[in-house]
């Protein structure tokens, strides 16, 4: 194939990692559904085994479709190497258990997903990890947090789920004057919306269940990052911990980034639309989408990203009972507990996604008891309106 560096995100989309294999000649990426594989002699048995030679294990540790995914996503983020892994909480588990160890700590944006901020205030604790929260968009807040134990600094950008942005670029500049590694989930944007490794991100994690597969069919997550700390991780924490990716999520994971622009395009347009009609619409408190001039980082969005995003969330007046009674009169969009899917769905945070949080947190997080998070999906814009128009229209 043409030098990947000459190539279009499309392009690279359908094309990067792979050649057509030789055996066969297969066009499409085949799917390796296999444990282990043969060596050609002890000697290369052995040569893999002290990673003397490049070459096939055992596919806890490594699969020849995994390797395209990761290949791919790569290339999509600008990184060096991939990981491929069982869940996008396993990639971050993972990256965190490689770069920390007991005694040190995390400076994270309080606008995380709710498993996320479980894992850093209920888990890690127990193993010597403690977490500082800081609001997102203060510089001078995540300054003040940095003490000489702060080994990470993470973020998503935007945050589950109030869409708040993070200035990537500014924080990585304060973390490495600090030698601070900065770790960016980036599930919401994906890589054709924003590359956080080129705003200075050292690592980029993603739950590819998410927009990567795009079609609500199967979990996993991945890692990118430079190939040393990719290498380190697969051989220490991956090997002993184990979670692996199947090589059928794999290559579904494959699928999904061949049309993920297409996609991301429809997402963006279509949530757009929708945010415009939801900020006039008389029963609603306030909408979160950063494509709206009323967003508080619409600017920094414009900066940092390609566009907007196919996340809203938004205030329904009458708080949690007219939200409930919201998303119990829905037809079209689903109630579940999932994003960046080809369908639209829609939840309430306080009450499933983040109800992990105690009621102080959810109030520190901005997650209101009316709160819902619409993920909109790639249907006719018009029949989402008028879904969401008769559900609104049965609120008292």
């Amino acid at each position: 194939m043409t030098n990947e560096k000459n190539l279009g995100f499309d392009t690279l989309s359908v094309h990067a990692g792979y050649e057509p294999e030789p055996t066969t000649g297969s066009r499409a990426v085949p799917i390796y559904q296999t444990t282990s594989y043969v060596f050609d002699d002890a000697e290369h048995a052995a040569q893999l085994f002290a990673q003397e030679k490049e070459g096939n294990i055992y596919t806890r540790l490594g699969n020849p479709t995994n390797a395209v995914f990761e290949k791919r996503v790569a290339v999509l983020e600008g990184g060096e190497a991939g990981l491929a892994i069982a869940s996008g909480m396993a990639a971050i588990n993972l990256t965190v258990l490689t770069l920390l160890e007991s005694g040190d700590e995390i400076v994270a944006s309080r606008s995380i997903y709710g498993g996320t901020f479980h894992l850093f205030t209920e888990t890690l604790p127990k193993y010597g990890i403690e977490t500082t929260f800081v609001d997102p968009d203060s510089l001078e807040g995540w300054k003040a947090a940095i003490t000489e134990d702060t080994k990470i600094i993470y973020l998503e950008s935007p945050g589950n789920p109030l869409l708040d942005l993070v200035d990537i670029k500014a924080v990585s500049e304060i973390a490495h004057k600090y030698n601070i590694k900065v770790v960016v989930d980036n599930t919401f944007n994906t890589p054709y919306l924003s590359q956080p490794l080129s705003l200075g991100a050292d690592i980029v994690i993603h739950s590819a269940t998410k927009y990567i597969g795009g079609h609500g069919n199967s979990i996993g997550g991945i890692i990118v990052g430079p190939e040393d700390l990719i290498t380190d991780m697969r051989s220490e924490g991956y090997r002993d911990t184990g979670p692996a990716l199947s090589p059928m999520n794999s290559w579904l994971f494959i699928q999904g980034l061949e049309t993920l622009s297409l996609r991301m395009k429809k997402h963006c347009k279509n949530a757009q639309e929708i945010a415009e009609w939801l900020e006039d619409h008389p029963k609603v408190e306030w909408v979160r989408y950063p494509g709206l001039e009323s967003h508080p980082h619409h600017e920094l969005a414009k900066k940092q990203q390609k566009d907007f995003g196919g996340m809203i969330c938004f205030e329904v007046k009458g708080g949690l009972e007219a939200g409930k009674k919201l998303i119990n009169n829905v037809r079209l969009c689903s109630l579940l507990a999932n994003i960046g899917d080809t369908r639209t769905l829609i939840i309430h945070p306080a009450s499933t996604t983040h109800e992990q949080l105690s009621k102080e947190d959810q109030k520190k997080a901005g997650i209101t008891e009316g709160l819902i998070r619409l993920s909109v999906g790639i249907e006719n814009v018009e029949d989402i309106i008028a879904d969401l128009s008769q559900a609104f229209a049965q609120l008292n």
